[in-house]
């Protein structure tokens, strides 16, 4: 069976051991999953700040979007999880910041606590990859 789907990898420690891609491209949909403030080494970006945690997250959506063809601007829906939801507004600027623009719908929902209980934020994001234009 081929697989008519682009996945995109992004080498993190944690896929294969969960057995998932940082994003998936299935015609003109670009699913990206749960992204949290990691580094290229799997390290916490930001701990204890969920402004910049949150800032990192878009950084890897975004580097994820750009392989699958698309951007920041093509995004239709956001996912944020957070674990305390009293510092919405610092997730929230550094979302509106990132889409404002063109800005998404979005959810925002508090968890008990995630992958790591340093990780105060995790972002999934769905675009649609916008159609090639004619010359």
């Amino acid at each position: 069976m081929s697989d008519k789907h682009t996945r995109i990898k992004t080498g993190a420690p944690w896929e294969p051991i969960m057995g998932y891609c940082r994003a998936v491209r299935a015609g003109s949909i670009v699913a990206v999953s749960g992204t949290t403030a990691v580094d290229a080494d799997g390290q916490l970006v930001g701990e204890g700040d969920m402004y910049e945690q949150s800032l990192q997250c878009i950084r890897i959506i975004a580097a994820a979007l750009e392989k699958a063809g698309c951007g920041l601007a093509d995004v239709i829906r956001t996912r944020v999880y957070v674990t305390d939801i009293d510092r919405w507004e610092e997730v929230a600027r550094a979302h509106s910041a990132a889409f404002g623009a063109a800005p998404p719908a979005s959810t925002m929902v508090e968890v008990s606590r995630l992958v790591n209980p340093a990780m105060l934020v995790e972002i999934e994001a769905d675009a649609v990859v916008p159609p090639v234009q004619d010359s």
